[in-house]
Parts: structure tokens; sequence; C-alpha cells
């Protein structure tokens, strides 16, 4: 297991892991901005950072299949 993991991560850093790397950071921009913009909307509406980080990472969670259900492995 180990070993899988860490040889995704040396193909990734080397840029090989995904066919089209400009669109797997171009999606991983989109879920973090959506992230990031629900955490501080939920902060600004008064909920508690807490509870503000727990339904943003909820969202965010439910958000990356829809993401990257079209990624294509090199």
């Amino acid at each position: 297991m180990f070993e899988m993991f860490r040889n995704s991560v040396t193909l990734f850093v080397q840029g090989k892991l995904f066919q089209d790397l400009p669109k797997v950071l171009r999606q991983l921009v989109v879920g973090i901005s959506v992230t990031v913009v629900l955490l501080v909307l939920l902060v600004k509406v008064g909920l508690s950072v807490g509870l503000a980080i727990i339904v943003s990472a909820l969202v965010s969670g439910l958000l990356q299949p829809f993401l990257f259900k079209d990624l294509k492995y090199a």
C-alpha cells in the first residue's frame, strides 16, 4: 500500500500521473476556491469557525467526485 502511494506521488510530481495536468490543476483550484469562499461566507453569516469549517469541508468533499469524474490517468 505504501509503495503504491509513493509511486503515485512520484508520478504526480514528475507530471506523468494524469494525461491533462492543467485540467487537474484547474479543477483543484476550483474546489479550493469554492471551499474558501464558502468558509468565509459562513463565518460572515455568523456561524462559529468550527462549524463553518465542518460544513465547508463536507461540501468540498461532496464536490470532489463531480470535479474529478472525467480525469484520465496516463
